[in-house]
């Protein structure tokens, strides 16, 4: 994009300086192999009640359902349901909400979803084969327009419902019925349909024209679709699954020494699985050739995105040592050529976003604090100090009602150009409108995680999330500990 940047060397002596701040006594404290309570500055406990409360407040009260965003209107996004499942869980720990009250949120949540219709009509249902559509109808829960049959996001729905079944864990009859809704939810998925074609499973289906092309395969997000499969009481993958899944890693192997690492943009790549499960201590076999688990490879990639945000090849606005966070979100418009000083630069609206000598990578000068934020318990040694800065530096301009909004871009200043979304100031920049479920609920979750690894701890007692691990390789640690 610009003539005379030397990318490459900018970023190498970005994170020879990071490796330096980042030494082994830090790092493994990062890891925090102790459960005991970690305080963090009172700021923290004002973001986390108001991203809890995205998911309290804007809940449909008739049937649970989530918005995909808010203020814009929106349908319901069912990855942002699996958030808001555990965020009810979390505000009961918290004391923000009652015991009951959770419980009667999420009972609210299952019956209605079990009761919507299923099948392989266009139409008129809301998934198919225990599969649901990406976007549901925020009252009557069928299908959203033309969306696909989501594994993943089937999943992030799936590990809120495992996080409740767990944790519920009480002896009266409320509590008996929500997890059984829960568990039998989860069970309900036809992974073994989605592998028609190999051991790999497909990113989704359409009614429209079958299964989507692209596999999930490689070093994403898609981790946790995998453990899923595998673990599944009811229709679960095959065996092998997770060798098609680790088969294309040599792809996304970067760096040396401490800063190797399975590498992928868009933050959501370390964090979605992570959220969920408790990687800390045990391998498969990649990560048991390579030395290292995942927790340690996230670490590693929030210590990569902030020396990108250091080295900024890009030459944006902002960027540095306490401001950086690329992933998923929002964004000023689609303008594949803005002129700025030294030559012009493509901007996009939601989109995929992470350094650009990364998989996947793209870089327009947007930042998306859920994405600094969601490696807090992997390095919170960079993540606390960066969190606060955004708030001191940019204050009600990109946090309200409900914590951080979704992402702010300081070097799109073009006032003249029709915005996809959000708002733009000639000095300031542009900021986004609103804020995302599915970027609210990393927030939350890994928030919680860091403070006393409680999501952790609950997923570490569902038999799903313990099956899958083990038939995809995992050993050590606590799941050596724990029963098939």
């Amino acid at each position: 994009m610009f003539a005379n940047t030397d990318r490459r060397g900018i970023l190498r002596g970005a994170i020879l300086t990071i490796s330096t701040l980042a030494a082994p006594e830090i790092a493994d404290a990062a890891l925090g192999s102790s459960n005991r309570p970690r305080n963090l500055p009172a700021f923290f406990s004002d973001l986390e009640r108001r991203t809890f409360l995205y998911f309290w407040e804007r809940a449909s009260p008739e049937n649970g359902l989530i918005p995909d965003r808010w203020p814009t209107p929106s349908f319901s996004s069912i990855a942002a349901i699996g958030f808001g499942l555990s965020a009810y869980v979390l505000g009961a720990e918290r004391g923000w909400i009652t015991r009951v009250e959770a419980r009667d949120r999420t009972l609210l949540t299952l019956r209605f979803l079990s009761s919507l219709p299923m099948g392989e009509a266009s139409t008129g249902v809301a998934g198919y084969r225990g599969f649901f559509y990406h976007f549901l109808n925020m009252k009557t829960g069928l299908r959203h327009g033309v969306t696909e049959l989501s594994t993943v996001d089937t999943s992030l729905l799936h590990l809120g419902m495992l996080h409740a079944a767990s944790w519920f864990d009480h002896d009266d009859p409320e509590e008996i019925e929500l997890r059984k809704l829960a568990t039998d939810l989860v069970n309900q998925a036809e992974w073994d349909w989605f592998q028609q074609q190999g051991a790999a499973i497909p990113m989704g289906w359409h009614p429209e024209h079958g299964f989507i092309e692209r596999n999930w395969d490689g070093y994403n997000e898609g981790k946790l679709v995998y453990v899923l499969a595998l673990g599944s009481g009811g229709h679960p993958a095959k065996d092998g699954s997770w060798d098609a899944w680790t088969a294309p890693y040599p792809q996304f192997w970067r760096g040396e020494g401490r800063q190797r690492r399975l590498a992928f943009g868009p933050a959501l790549g370390h964090q979605y699985s992570e959220m969920w499960i408790d990687f800390r201590g045990i391998y498969d076999a990649p990560m048991r050739a390579a030395g290292f688990d995942y927790f340690e490879n996230s670490r590693r990639a929030a210590l990569a995105q902030q020396a990108y945000a250091i080295a900024n090849p890009m030459r944006w606005d902002g960027y540095g040592p306490a401001i950086w966070g690329l992933g998923p979100c929002d964004g000023p418009g689609h303008f594949p050529k803005v002129l700025r000083a030294g030559g012009s630069a493509r901007f996009e609206g939601y989109f995929a976003r992470g350094p650009v000598d990364e998989p996947d990578g793209f870089d327009d000068g947007t930042i998306a604090p859920w994405a600094t934020l969601g490696f807090l318990p992997f390095a919170p040694e960079i993540c606390i100090p960066a969190a606060l800065a955004l708030h001191r530096r940019y204050g009600k301009r990109i946090y309200g009602r409900y914590g951080f909004l979704d992402a702010f871009n300081p070097s799109f200043r073009d006032v003249s150009l029709p915005l996809e979304g959000g708002s733009v100031d000639p000095v300031r920049g542009w900021v986004a409108t609103d804020w995302l479920g599915l970027d609210q609920g990393p927030i939350l979750g890994m928030l919680a995680n860091y403070r006393n690894g409680t999501i952790w701890r609950a997923m570490r007692k569902s038999p799903n999330i313990v099956r899958g691990l083990k038939r995809a390789g995992f050993s050590g640690g606590w799941l050596d500990r724990a029963g098939a």
